[in-house]
């Protein structure tokens, strides 16, 4: 939960001073029992109230208001302590998929190439970025990606909106803002892109007809090599300025990062948006960008472009998946080197040996290379995912969890980037099903069992009461099953000879059923 991690954070770290948003002050109070030992002073952003003052008195803190803080502060001349390349500028915690959180050290160094090169990039496509820019953040700071996004724009002292902390209220925030640069995930472009069909197919006939055709032509131009602004000045006009207006009417950039973004939203996004639409890639440990697609490019839709100019990457052979780097298509993780990587995690010197090698860091992401140098992300080395809405998932841990229920012979969780939950094919125990369906009047066969509907809500309702017992995320819960009378086995390639589900065989087999599931599900 969020205040295990405050609590670990605090401690790990040893802070001394916490600086918080006045609505979290109360849960920033509730680690104090633990954090005490370390954390010193709290500042809020906004006001203090006396039952705070109290409490935070009682575990022997001081606690500021803003305004009792830059009072504290005496106007007093100070002088800034030297800073070299080399020295740590941040810590940034990793949302750790296994475990506790990862300190990720960043240096002053690795910061302001990065600078650089996100600079570099907008350059060398004539869209430098300047003091009249407006960036809107509304991704959180403890995430590399707004952080950077962040630093960007002050060094180029442009200004920077935040957003009100309300996803239905998105776009009216940025209606009022009007940015000019707009960074997002997934799950909030596909709202967007779902927002504006919605609108499109409520319109009458008319407006229907010139939308569709509007944006053919304009697409096939664009896929011609056409730049954006090119390809259609006409219907940019007549359609497409309305969508922009919709979006403040400013934009001139969208950036999508933190899991892949589907095609079709891509597109869309493209032609409609009357902006440059692009993917980019990076880890934390990466200090965010590592990649970015080339906007105009349209061969590029669908990759995240090819690697910045500050780094170098790799890929290397993963054979237990079946990727070669030496193929004719080379697949295979992605590995980074430079002087813009991390510098380790913070009091793990042992996790950081295990994924730097002679220098080159390990994403534990599967990449293909594509003819015209672009990257496009494929796999995940570990079976590890990212669900649409950005969170990490540890699938074998989850089956784990699950497969000790009794009514369980064997669970496969599947899930992907692009839908917001999770899914499972099972094996259901027999013996005890039979049972059950005595006790509940459900009559038929093992297989006419595994398709009744009233199962299918047991098995949810069973895996729903484990998954509270051992106090599972709500992204974890299984929300809809396909039953499989047939235990999976090495016949169907479904398995490996130890029993160990062979995951890209299981997807091809069962690919109709999970479709069916994911689409009777929404």
């Amino acid at each position: 939960t969020r205040a295990n991690a405050v609590e670990f954070i605090t401690c790990h770290a040893e802070l001394l001073i916490a600086f918080v948003e006045e609505k979290k002050i109360g849960e920033l109070l509730k680690t104090c029992h633990a954090t005490s030992k370390y954390l010193k002073t709290i500042v809020s952003f906004g006001g203090v109230t006396n039952d705070q003052k109290e409490e935070a008195k009682n575990h022997g803190l001081s606690i500021f208001s803003w305004e009792e803080f830059l009072i504290t502060g005496g106007g007093e001349p100070v002088d800034l302590p030297e800073k070299k390349k080399s020295d740590i500028c941040t810590i940034m915690y990793t949302s750790g998929t296994t475990g506790d959180p990862k300190g990720v050290m960043i240096s002053n160094e690795s910061l302001l190439i990065n600078l650089a090169g996100a600079d570099s990039v907008v350059q060398s496509i004539g869209e430098a970025f300047d003091q009249d820019d407006v960036y809107l953040s509304y991704l959180p700071l403890a995430h590399v990606f707004d952080r950077m996004f962040e630093e960007v724009f002050i060094s180029h002292g442009s200004r920077i909106g935040f957003w009100r902390g309300d996803v239905k209220l998105l776009v009216d925030d940025i209606a009022a803002l009007r940015p000019t640069v707009f960074c997002a995930v997934p799950r909030v472009l596909d709202r967007i892109y779902s927002g504006l069909t919605t609108k499109i197919s409520a319109g009458g006939i008319l407006k229907k007809t010139l939308f569709n055709l509007g944006y053919k032509m304009k697409l096939d131009s664009m896929k011609k090599g056409i730049k954006h602004e090119k390809a259609s000045p006409f219907f940019d006009k007549l359609v497409f300025s309305k969508v922009k207006e919709r979006l403040g009417g400013k934009i001139r950039i969208i950036v999508s990062g933190g899991a892949p973004l589907a095609v079709a939203v891509e597109e869309f996004l493209r032609v409609v948006t009357c902006a440059h639409v692009v993917q980019g890639y990076g880890l934390t440990e990466t200090c965010a960008g590592s990649f970015a697609a080339i906007p105009n490019e349209f061969s590029m839709a669908g990759t995240v472009g090819p690697p910045v100019p500050h780094i170098d990457v790799r890929l290397e052979s993963v054979s237990e998946m079946g990727y070669d780097a030496l193929a004719s298509i080379p697949r295979g993780e992605v590995c980074v080197k430079g002087s813009v990587l991390f510098s380790g995690y913070y009091k793990r010197e042992d996790l950081t040996q295990e994924v730097l090698t002679d220098g080159w860091f390990h994403t534990g992401d599967v990449g293909e290379w594509q003819p015209n140098g672009a990257l496009k992300i494929i796999d995940r080395k570990k079976n590890i995912f990212k669900l649409s809405q950005g969170e990490y998932v540890a699938v074998e841990n989850l089956e784990n969890i699950y497969g000790v229920l009794p009514e369980i012979d064997s669970i496969w969780v599947y899930g992907n980037s692009f839908e917001s939950f999770l899914i499972a094919v099972i094996n259901p125990n027999q013996q005890a099903l039979e049972n059950w369906a005595g006790q509940n009047g459900v009559t038929g066969s093992l297989a006419e069992l595994c398709e009744n509907a009233k199962t299918k809500e047991h098995f949810i309702a069973e895996l729903a009461k484990a998954a509270k017992e051992k106090k599972l995320k709500g992204f974890e819960f299984v929300r809809a099953v396909h039953l499989d009378a047939v235990p999976f086995d090495m016949e169907r390639d479904l398995i490996t000879p130890t029993y160990k589900k062979k995951r890209p065989q299981m997807l091809k087999y069962y690919q109709g059923a999970i479709d069916a599931l994911y689409k009777s599900s929404k």
